[in-house]
């Protein structure tokens, strides 16, 4: 991040959309309206129903019966995604993706355990190793990890956020998508994020190009433990700094910033873009944290592995209502049961996955490369990187104060892949650009910290 020699670059007072010869994209995208209005309540419900009627969904629980256990659960979501495959013709490959856990050095996992997870691939049309994945968790426990025969429903936890990847499963196979999309059902969550893992480790093996991954894990819940009752707000949860960032990361960041700039960051910072542009009455609400205090779920395991990805939840949780055995004491009814779940909550933030799913499946890729300069100059400068698409419609450059929480200003630029902002000194600032589609949807920003 150097003072870069670059070339033809234009100025934040001579360029212009019509300069270039070129129209702005639309502002916004009509479909994504559409995917919101069609997340269904009714439908999130039942789904959340049958798998609580399943009596528990733990781990250890039993895996041969037909009407309750894990078993019985993950091959119900099988052939759910294969009935939604059976209603687009077959556009999903949905499949059971498993592993073999060991009891050695496991405290969670009593004896040798298949953890079986199911997924739906939607294949996109023209970049089908490129991925965005959405996931919810099939198992579920109750007050003691280690119980697999007593009662866990796991309504919100985690029933609502699988109910919610089968309900995008329904609004997004209704379109077709130049990237690829996933939709998962992790098993082993409780247990140690193991379901995560497997499949984390197995997009790394196939080479998969993941742009981002959603992990839904409880967004049906209103009610709090802190006795607020809210349906405007959810978190997105999201680590700054990526797990394999090296040294040479690390002291390039001590000297020019990005400590709250990684991948994950800008992930979070595209939901709540989107949120704020196609919704009313609803909010996200970013927290600079992997995950809540001292705690995990299945979006870490592919942080692990370099993938960018965030944890999409409910703004206000009821501890009485998770990983509790069903009871009643003191006036407080405690476990995870239907009554504590709000479907038209976890209907909206289902549509927040499905958008933001859409939105990053439709826009071409960020740039692979961004370069930053400007110093002891009047204006800093950027470069990137050329993106080949043939649905590029151009790129859009970001600024912010280097305290502001999101990106506060941004300018289309045409297909230029440079740009200096007259009169704007790099030590103030932050900088990105992102990839703009002829449809309006955009690429996450990438910025050079991290690029």
């Amino acid at each position: 991040m150097r003072t870069l020699p670059l070339v033809a670059l234009l100025t934040l007072a001579t360029l212009s959309p019509s300069a270039l010869g070129q129209e702005l994209p639309p502002d916004q995208d009509s479909r994504l309206f559409e995917i919101i209005a069609s997340s269904s309540a009714t439908r999130i419900e039942n789904d959340i129903r049958t798998l609580a009627g399943f009596g528990t969904r733990s781990t250890l629980s039993d895996t041969v019966s037909t009407s309750r256990g894990i078993g019985a659960a993950r091959r119900w979501a099988f052939d759910e995604f294969s009935r939604i495959s059976e209603a687009c013709g077959g556009c999903l490959d949905v499949r059971y993706v498993r592993t073999l856990v060991a009891s050695e050095g496991n405290r969670r996992i009593p004896s040798d355990t298949w953890i079986v997870s199911v997924i739906a691939i939607q294949r996109g049309s023209t970049f089908p190793n490129r991925y965005v994945i959405m996931s919810g968790d099939i198992d579920s426990r109750n007050s003691d990890a280690m119980d697999g025969t007593g009662d866990a429903p796991g309504a919100n936890d985690n029933a609502s956020g699988l109910a919610g990847t089968l309900e995008a499963a329904r609004l997004l196979t209704q379109y077709t998508f130049p990237s690829t999309i996933v939709y998962a059902g992790l098993s082993g969550e409780e247990q140690g994020l193991f379901g995560g893992q497997h499949l984390a480790a197995l997009a790394k093996d196939e080479g998969w190009e993941i742009t981002a991954v959603l992990n839904n894990d409880m967004i049906g819940n209103i009610e709090g433990v802190d006795g607020v009752i809210d349906n405007t707000t959810f978190r997105v949860l999201s680590e700054a700094i990526p797990a394999g960032a090296t040294d040479a990361d690390l002291r390039r960041m001590r000297v020019f910033g990005g400590e709250v700039d990684g991948p994950s960051r800008q992930i979070a910072r595209y939901v709540h873009r989107l949120t704020n542009k196609y919704f009313t009455n609803l909010t996200a609400m970013m927290v600079y944290r992997l995950d809540r205090f001292g705690r995990g779920g299945h979006h870490r395991p592919f942080n692990d592995a370099g993938f960018a990805g965030v944890r999409i939840m409910e703004t206000h949780e009821n501890y009485v209502r998770q990983h509790q055995n069903i009871r009643s004491e003191n006036g407080i009814a405690y476990g995870d049961v239907i009554e504590g779940v709000n479907f038209d909550y976890a209907a909206k933030l289902t549509a927040v996955n499905a958008i933001t799913l859409a939105s990053l499946a439709w826009a071409p890729a960020a740039p692979d490369t961004v370069r930053l300069g400007g110093a002891v100059q009047a204006s800093a400068k950027l470069e990137w990187s050329a993106v080949a698409d043939r649905n590029l419609a151009g790129y859009r450059v970001y600024w912010r104060d280097t305290t502001a929480p999101q990106w506060q200003h941004s300018r289309f630029v045409g297909k230029e892949t440079s740009f200096v902002f007259e009169n704007l000194v790099v030590d103030n600032y932050l900088f990105g650009v992102a990839s703009v589609g002829r449809d309006g949807n955009e690429s996450v920003v990438a910025v050079s910290y991290w690029n």
